[in-house]
């Protein structure tokens, strides 16, 4: 029996593949996922939408522009989604 490989470890796959000057249109990372994986699809909306979500929430994933996705690893650790950059303001009591 042939394992069965996951939508975000394909995502994962063909980003590598692609390379780091080669992110990558959602849409066209999805549609080569679900062509991958060979199997029927009957909402393709749905199947974009759920894919999507996966790939949003690994953090191996690196939203890079104008709906473009890349590997968190092509880029320097103060750019990486996962750090969090926020400061903290503080205020006077009068």
């Amino acid at each position: 029996m042939e394992e069965k490989i996951s939508e975000v470890d394909l995502a994962y796959n063909i980003l590598s593949a692609a390379g780091k000057d080669n992110p990558i249109h959602f849409k066209t990372l999805i549609r080569q996922i679900i062509a991958a994986k060979n199997e029927v699809v009957q909402n393709e909306a749905a199947a974009i939408s759920e894919i999507y979500t996966m790939i949003n929430m690994d953090s191996r994933f690196q939203h890079v522009k104008d709906g473009l996705w890349g590997l968190a690893d092509w880029f320097p650790p103060e750019t990486k989604r996962t750090r969090s950059t926020t400061t903290k303001t503080t205020t006077k009591a009068s």
